[in-house]
């Protein structure tokens, strides 16, 4: 199994209270609010933010009888990627809060959703017995079936403690580094960020 961490990019901005217009309080330093506000617009363009992926690999089977007598069965292998994401549609300056005296900037994030689930079938070994897998039709049908049990078997183990918890640390630093890095190119160096769920 193996486990891949998607770094994020720079634009950035957000914050709480928004309505105070940008000055500047030295040589390319903005007013925090006003950066944070710019962050939040920018995220929420994003909308759906990438922070992590896994690569698992499903073991499923499917079988088939008919008229109780003639059966087949299909054990499928399958690699595939599932990707992490935080749907940042919803995210507003509500959910950024900034203590000026701590240097404290604060984003609450929503819950890690699952994205797609990307099949590997060029790699997929498939191993087909019984009488009626001498038919293409039910082979394609077991086939069918197959994937749609690999999709289930891949969705359990992308739940799993461990990996939401790295996906959640992950999206945590992706949205860290979204904020701190137009903080740092304002002149806010100082400010700290820390996102939470």
């Amino acid at each position: 199994t193996h486990v891949a961490a998607l770094g994020v990019g720079y634009m950035v901005a957000p914050k709480q209270p928004v309505d105070r217009e940008a000055k500047h309080t030295g040589l390319f330093t903005l007013d925090a609010n006003k950066v944070l506000a710019t962050t939040v617009e920018s995220l929420r363009e994003e909308n759906r933010l990438l922070v992590f992926s896994y690569k698992g690999t499903a073991k499923v089977q499917a079988g088939r009888t008919v008229l109780w007598l003639f059966g087949g069965e299909q054990e499928l292998i399958v690699p595939a990627v599932v990707t992490y994401y935080l749907d940042l549609s919803d995210l507003s300056v509500a959910d950024v809060r900034y203590d000026e005296k701590a240097k404290l900037v604060t984003v609450k994030l929503p819950k890690v959703t699952l994205g797609d689930i990307a099949f590997q079938p060029e790699n997929a070994t498939t191993i087909n017995g019984g009488v009626l897998t001498f038919s293409d039709e039910q082979v394609e049908a077991l086939r069918k079936a197959n994937y749609a049990n690999a999709r289930r078997a891949m969705v359990a183990q992308a739940q799993q403690p461990g990996l939401l918890s790295a996906a959640k640390r992950q999206a945590r630093t992706n949205v860290e580094n979204y904020f701190a890095i137009p903080l740092r190119i304002a002149g806010l160096p100082d400010v700290k960020v820390a996102a939470t769920f």
